[in-house]
Parts: C-alpha cells; sequence; structure tokens
C-alpha cells in the first residue's frame, strides 16, 4: 500500500478510529418536512461507514437556530427518534459516528424563524450578500438573510441550554460523539469574530470575551458527553458568509490552548481556500500543532496523497473529505486501491431525492 499513515487506526480522545479519512460535514438540504432525517439520509451515511469517522451535516439545536430550508434539527422527540435510525444503520456497517450541532444565527431569514421573528446575532450587523434558503412552489429559492437583531444578556443562557439539550439527544440517539460547529460564518463564528462582534458586554471586546460563549457550550456539552467524545469545527481566516476577522489567527491559538486544557477530542479545521480564501500557511498549521494537544483535522481541496503527506509530516492526525466523499460512497477503498474516483455532480447537491445522493456508484 503506497499511504503511510493514512489507513492507520487513531485514538482521537475516547474514540478509536479505524482509519484517518474522515467524511466531513455536507449541507444537502434532504431532511423530512418536519426536519427529521428520512430513510434516504439513513441509507446515505450508512454507505459511508468506512470512513474512520462520519461527522454529518450540520444539524440545528433549535428552530431558531435553522438558516436553510430541509436542513435536519436535534431538538424534538421525533429528530431523535430518526436520528437514531441513522446512527444504528452506521453502526451496524462497523462505522462511527458524530453529529455537528448548529446555531445559524444572522445567516436567516425570518419566514424560517419561530413566529417569523428576526434572526439573532450577537450584534445587529446585518450581511448584504448571503443568502437563506426558503420554502418556493414546492422547492424553494435563495433570498438575502434578514437583518438580525442583536441578542440580550439575558437571552444567551437560553442558546447554551439548547446546545446542552441537543447533546443529552445526541446521546440518547447513540452517537458516539459530537462535533461543535464554530466556523464558516454561523452564530458561535459570529461571536468569534471582529466584524460581527461589536458587543460591550462580558460576550464582547476582548479574545475572552468573544470566546465565552462557545467555551460555555463546550463545558455544557462535556457534561453531558465527556470531553474525549466532544470535537469542534473551527475556520480560521475564513470568509464565507461575510467573515472578515482581524484576530482570526489568535484566536484559533487561544481557543485551542483553551481546548486543550479540556481534553476535548478533536480540533477539525477548515480551511478558507475552500470558499475563495488564501490558503493557510504551514507556519500557523504547526503553530495551531502546538497549542492543541489532542487530535487535530484538517479539511480542504485534499487529495489521498496530499493527505498522507501532512499525517506524514505530523502536522494533522487525520484529514476529512467532504465531496469527494459524497461521490464516493466507498472513498476508502477507492483510496486504498487507487481506483478512479467518481465525480460529484454539484447541480444535485441541495434538495432533491436519490440522484446525486445515494445513486453514486461504489466499486
Amino acid at each position: 500500500m503506497k499511504y503511510k499513515k493514512l489507513f492507520s487506526p487513531l485514538q482521537s480522545g475516547d474514540l478509536t478510529l479505524k482509519n484517518r479519512i474522515i467524511m466531513a460535514p455536507l449541507t444537502r438540504m434532504r431532511a423530512g418536512e418536519d426536519f427529521s432525517p428520512t430513510e434516504l439520509n439513513a441509507e446515505y451515511y450508512a454507505q459511508r461507514a468506512t470512513a474512520g469517522l462520519i461527522i454529518t451535516e450540520a444539524t440545528q439545536i433549535s428552530q431558531q437556530g435553522q438558516g436553510y430550508l430541509n436542513t435536519p434539527g436535534i431538538y424534538t422527540d421525533q429528530h431523535e427518534a430518526a436520528w437514531k435510525r441513522v446512527v444504528d444503520g452506521v453502526h451496524a456497517n462497523d462505522g462511527k459516528i458524530a453529529l455537528q450541532l448548529w446555531h445559524v444565527g444572522r445567516i436567516s431569514h425570518s419566514k424560517l424563524q419561530p413566529g417569523e421573528t428576526l434572526p439573532v446575532a450577537p450584534s445587529a450587523i446585518p450581511v448584504t450578500e448571503s443568502t437563506s434558503r426558503i420554502p418556493k412552489d414546492g422547492g424553494f429559492e435563495r433570498v438575502l438573510c434578514d437583518g438580525p437583531r442583536a441578542l440580550t444578556l439575558d437571552e444567551i443562557p437560553g442558546i447554551v441550554n439548547d446546545y446542552t439539550n441537543a447533546a443529552i439527544r445526541a446521546k440518547r440517539a447513540g452517537f458516539d460523539a459530537i462535533e461543535i460547529h464554530s466556523g464558516n460564518g454561523y452564530l458561535l463564528n459570529q461571536f468569534l469574530s471582529t466584524n460581527t462582534n461589536h458587543r460591550d458586554d462580558i460576550y464582547g471586546g476582548s479574545l475572552e470575551n468573544r470566546a465565552r460563549i462557545l467555551l460555555d457550550v463546550i463545558d455544557a456539552a462535556t457534561s453531558i458527553y465527556g470531553a474525549g467524545r466532544i470535537g469542534v469545527r473551527l475556520t480560521p481566516n475564513g470568509i464565507f458568509n461575510e467573515i472578515q476577522d482581524t484576530d482570526a489567527e489568535e484566536m484559533t491559538e487561544y481557543l485551542a490552548r483553551a481546548f486543550s486544557q479540556r481534553g476535548l477530542a478533536y480540533l477539525h479545521i477548515a480551511e478558507p481556500d475552500w470558499a475563495g480564501g488564501e490558503p493557510l500557511t504551514d507556519t500557523f498549521r504547526q503553530d495551531i500543532r502546538k497549542n492543541f494537544t489532542g487530535s487535530l483535522f484538517f479539511c480542504s481541496h485534499y487529495t489521498a496523497e496530499r493527505a498522507d503527506k501532512l499525517l506524514c509530516e505530523d502536522i494533522a492526525d487525520a484529514v476529512a473529505f467532504g465531496r469527494l466523499f459524497l461521490a464516493n460512497p466507498d472513498l476508502p477503498e477507492r483510496f486504498r486501491l487507487n481506483a478512479p474516483l467518481n465525480e460529484p455532480d454539484s447541480s444535485t447537491f441541495y434538495c432533491g431525492g436519490a440522484e446525486g445522493y445515494t445513486d453514486y456508484p461504489a466499486l
């Protein structure tokens, strides 16, 4: 086998992974009308159980946390039961699966919010180009997000509590781990970033204050799952959803140290170049490595060769693949055999049924 580390097992916190090929979270907008995963979703994840770890599509912790049509939730009994079917299918195929917990913050529209109220954010700063997806004529349309209102100080503990309840439901559903989505310009990233957080209270200003809600969420989730089954996704220097964080690298290093102190299983870095941002430097990657003592995952436009090189250089412990895993349900086996890869069809990425979702052929 030509790869030196890609197929070696990994101990990540309390998780024993059979290889270092991670399935990245991929929003595909195929949940049911009540935002529960369907049998089609269960089939999709079970097909990809050869990953070392599957990280699910982003899953909203509340209706307030939703920003797109047909994305799944984890805040009702129906959601929990439906996710349990997904987890059972992955486990039956000897896989491991983590649920990614999500609140979109300002990247939403009043038509998706409880009582058609305004979306919430750390500060009332609108986005000018980012869009939400709302229902229209049996399908969906992209619309500019509504300008958000700023969360009041006494509302923030309720957001943390929503994450706690989501973690409780994830554990009952049988997930091996949870990942806190703190990137891509969504709520927790909005608190972290200098251009979206203009608060002057204990959740704004300094690095420590802007990171406070994320660390509160992690501490709450740890009380349910234990630190060894919790990961966090960050997108330093990311520009998606109009993030322009002047402290991104300093914040990432501060958080990496805070995560290490808490003994988290892994830190998942989604690199900015997938959305047109500048690639991360090797120096910054190494700085993250120095500051985080758990397992470090990187995600971008990686090939198997580039991923194995990153592992052999001891910069990463695992590498996450997104669109390649969508189009190749047996991606690890294709890597192992150096077999041709199916090309992902971008026209079927969002909404729809089995086409471009569960019908990509295996070898």
